[in-house]
């Protein structure tokens, strides 16, 4: 049996920023991961300013700035005529500054957050199969026979997690919507402005936006009862990029260009699930030492852009609440009840922190992603003529939180 003081179950964003702030705050950590090295999915995701300001706080902000572009503005047009009906400037001041967003390739971010943490600290090829009481310490038993004695487990192991399965939690929902995902790399610069587009209409949301000069992220989010999506096609990335196509028909041609431009194997599909927003609050997400963060927490549409964001707020925010319980157990004369105490009490006050901002995120999101992809004749004209700011303003209004510095 091995011992480790903190283990952390997924080496996502939420799993890699806890176990950096961790690092930074002195305190060592175990992450485990089941695949064999870290999982690279989605290409890209969009950072808007709460997560920078976590990022700054473990230390690597200014890095990845360096190799990305900031989003100046944000713009959204309809699908049905490729003319704009919205345009907000992200350049105009908040109570913490300025906003800054900016595309960030996943694969940098995480391989930004895993080089900074110290040899030996992610142990790949462990698949957790149970968790089991050991007074008041737990016992992680993986797939290959090894058990794990912790004082502390954070499940963020995604949305099928074992930790929350454990917690008994319930397991997310489809919302009955599929996004498709691209990445597109240029031999030369592509000429595009640092700005955010956005097209919606008959069940459809088609969006991009560049991370540098060089490379482009888009989506397509979709409602298939409305946009006539099969999800045999989503097994096929040239199906995908000819229903897209299909779907985008009348914005700019430079628009187009982005999707007849990717690479089928720079293509993916994925159901969207998302935790009802009251199981959050009603629901276990934490007992005695044990925890959850990441979309193990709060899976949710991608609709206000938040979720490897909030990820990256957990990490920090999971770091400095445990590392203050560990300074009050840091005396020899600690026995093992006041060890539990603090811990437990470490555990609560990071639950304090998430609950109310995981709900409020999980019900932006739907509520932005039902106006956005409504076919509704009434929702689609008040979304044109009014609510396409309100929509744009939401997705800004996410992004005034600050986790603090670790």
């Amino acid at each position: 049996m091995v011992e480790e003081d903190i283990v952390i179950v997924g080496a996502g964003l939420a799993g890699l920023s806890a176990s950096l702030g961790l690092h930074r705050l002195g305190l060592r950590s175990l992450v485990l991961e089941s695949s064999e090295s870290l999982r690279i999915t989605g290409f890209a995701l969009t950072v808007w300013s709460n997560a920078w300001r976590a990022l700054d706080a473990l230390g690597v902000g200014d890095a990845l700035r360096q190799r990305s572009l900031q989003i100046r503005r944000f713009q959204l047009g309809s699908l049905a005529t490729g003319l704009p009906t919205a345009e907000i400037s992200l350049e105009q001041q908040n109570k913490f500054g300025k906003y800054e967003s900016r595309c960030i390739k996943r694969r940098e971010l995480l391989e930004t957050l895993a080089k900074e943490l110290p040899q030996g600290t992610i142990r790949f090829s462990s698949k957790v199969v149970s968790i089991e009481e050991s007074g008041h310490f737990k016992l992680v038993h993986l797939a290959d026979g090894c058990v794990i004695k912790t004082k502390v487990l954070i499940g963020c192991d995604g949305v099928n997690s074992t930790v929350g399965k454990w917690l008994g939690l319930p397991h997310p929902i489809s919302v009955g919507r599929s996004a498709i995902r691209g990445y597109v790399e240029y031999s030369d610069a592509h000429n595009f402005e640092p700005k955010f587009h956005g097209y919606f209409g008959g069940g459809i949301r088609f969006g991009f936006a560049p991370c540098d000069d060089k490379s482009i992220y888009w989506f397509c989010t979709l409602s298939p009862s409305t946009s006539n999506w099969h999800k045999d096609k989503a097994k096929n990335p040239a199906e995908m990029k000819e229903f897209i196509l299909g779907k985008i028909a009348s914005v700019p041609n430079e628009v187009s260009d982005i999707v007849e431009k990717t690479n089928l194997d720079c293509i993916s599909c994925a159901d969207l699930k998302m935790r009802l927003p009251w199981h959050i609050l009603l629901r276990n997400i934490a007992k005695g030492n044990v925890c959850v963060a990441g979309d193990a927490l709060h899976p949710m549409t991608p609709d206000v852009g938040q979720g490897g964001c909030s990820a990256l707020e957990d990490g920090v925010i999971f770091a400095r609440c445990i590392a203050e319980s560990f300074k009050k157990i840091s005396d020899e004369g600690v026995d093992d009840e006041e060890m539990a105490a603090a811990i437990e009490e470490g555990v609560n006050n990071y639950v304090k922190c998430r609950k109310w901002r995981s709900f409020s995120l999980i019900s932006a999101a739907g509520l932005v992603g039902f106006i956005q992809e409504s076919d509704h004749k009434l929702v689609r004209f008040l979304r044109e003529k009014f609510l396409s700011k309100y929509t744009i303003s939401t997705l800004i209004k996410m992004s005034e939180y600050d986790c603090g510095k670790l």
